[in-house]
């Protein structure tokens, strides 16, 4: 495992995402952001090297296939195989109060695309990377609006997309059991973002800290598991 570890994380430009990695370079980690183009990335760069050096950002689009290969081989070819990946990047396009009977197949496609598919494409060429290190983190950051225990109506397809993270968070948890790497799904809050808005009553601080928590577990702790302010929570 390298001296530094190599962490990745998703829609990393802004939000909670910028902060994730903001807190993974305080803790000794190298970051490498993904953003959507060259602008985001210039932007993440620019609000993360007040913070140090240890930092790259590439462009990253986890609906297309053939770039989330590109952007793993530039990582791992410049930086060394990932120990961390932050599955972030999400999408939130619905209004609350929508209805499954109202969102097109189109819509829904859109959404599963980034939220799990996303997700599931990053861990399809990031996990190789981390067996043969015998050391790996990965956490989805998933939704309190994703929770089986709670699911409630409103929003339909973000939710649903955010149960089958869980789930994918369940599954590759089980598959990678004894490899050393660990995977499990959080949920930042109600956060003061672009997507949560200015009255959410969480900071990006607050909402970034168990993922960050997550990402840096000793092999002793837990997997397959969801949490709310490192606390575990039910699915």
């Amino acid at each position: 495992m390298p001296a530094k570890r190599i962490a990745i994380v998703t829609g990393a430009n802004r939000g909670i995402g910028l902060e994730i990695a903001r807190q993974l370079m305080a803790n000794d980690a190298f970051v490498v952001a993904g953003c959507r183009n060259a602008a985001k990335c210039e932007t993440a760069l620019a609000a993360l090297r007040r913070g140090g050096d240890n930092v790259a950002a590439i462009e990253l689009d986890v609906t297309d296939t053939r770039n989330v290969r590109r952007f793993v081989d530039a990582v791992a070819r410049a930086h060394g195989a990932p120990a961390i990946l932050v599955n972030n990047a999400g999408v939130f396009p619905e209004e609350r109060g929508s209805k499954v009977t109202e969102n097109s197949t189109a819509y829904w496609r859109m959404t599963f695309e980034t939220n799990l598919f996303g997700a599931m494409r990053m861990c399809r060429e990031v996990v190789p990377l981390m067996l043969p290190l015998r050391h790996g983190r990965i956490v989805n950051v998933s939704s309190g609006l994703g929770q089986m225990s709670k699911m409630e109506a409103g929003t339909p397809a973000y939710r649903v997309s955010k149960a089958a993270l869980n789930a994918l968070t369940i599954t590759l948890a089980a598959e990678v059991k004894g490899t050393g790497i660990l995977v499990n799904s959080m949920t930042p809050g109600w956060v003061r973002t672009d997507m949560g808005g200015e009255s959410a009553p969480r900071s990006v601080e607050e909402g970034a800290d168990t993922a960050v928590w997550l990402s840096l577990l000793p092999s002793s702790g837990p997997t397959g598991q969801f949490f709310r302010d490192r606390q575990p929570i039910p699915w």
